[in-house]
């Protein structure tokens, strides 16, 4: 328990330079292959072009493991760690939230319902434990924020929004992303403001 405990403080405290780098990577590249598999029906029946703007999370995740091998390699934090964090925070909560807004509306609940809902919310914690120690420049901050609303349009407007668990969740989903879109922007703009030390 006690090295729980260390290895968590090293993690808040220096997420960049913790020993948990390695095993978070490997989760998320494991969870965006699951995440992959999850979307096959779904990318089965969309166009090869826009598959990149159908696997949200699984995009997300992979953006989060190549931001973190970035980082080891010596690059400054620019767009790449900007989308990761903002993009698990976003869907993170996201799935989170249409996962909770199914099971409180008569859902039936299930282990790999449950499974899903931990592991995104472990996307929205390490999106937020990240960025709060992450020095962003501006055009990372554009860049994810024209991303974000880009997908959204294409998600709610032109109908690529991930499969719902029941009909009639489609004004809740909307609502969600349009929302978390906004607080994921919010987010960035404070990092942008508050984060001047290099990343430790």
């Amino acid at each position: 328990m006690g090295l729980l405990l260390e290895l968590w403080s090293e993690l808040w405290q220096r997420p960049w330079r913790s020993s948990l780098i390695w095993p978070i990577i490997l989760i998320n590249i494991a969870g965006s292959a699951y995440g992959l598999y999850w979307y096959r029906a779904q990318l089965a029946g969309t166009p090869a072009h826009l598959w990149l703007l159908v696997v949200d999370s699984p995009l997300a995740t992979a953006f989060f493991a190549l931001a973190l091998l970035l980082v080891i390699a010596g690059r400054r934090p620019g767009l790449v760690v900007a989308a990761a964090c903002a993009t698990t925070i976003k869907y993170g909560l996201w799935t989170v939230g249409v996962i909770t807004h199914y099971w409180l509306t008569g859902g039936q609940f299930s282990a790999i319902e449950a499974m899903v809902w931990i592991y995104h919310l472990g996307l929205v914690l390490e999106g937020f434990i990240f960025l709060r120690k992450t020095p962003l420049p501006v055009y990372a901050v554009v860049g994810t924020a024209g991303w974000m609303a880009l997908n959204d349009y294409m998600d709610y407007v032109r109908g690529l929004h991930p499969y719902l668990f029941a009909p009639g969740q489609e004004a809740a989903a909307l609502g969600l992303a349009a929302g978390l879109t906004v607080l994921s922007v919010i987010l960035l703009i404070h990092a942008l403001v508050c984060n001047h030390l290099p990343v430790n």
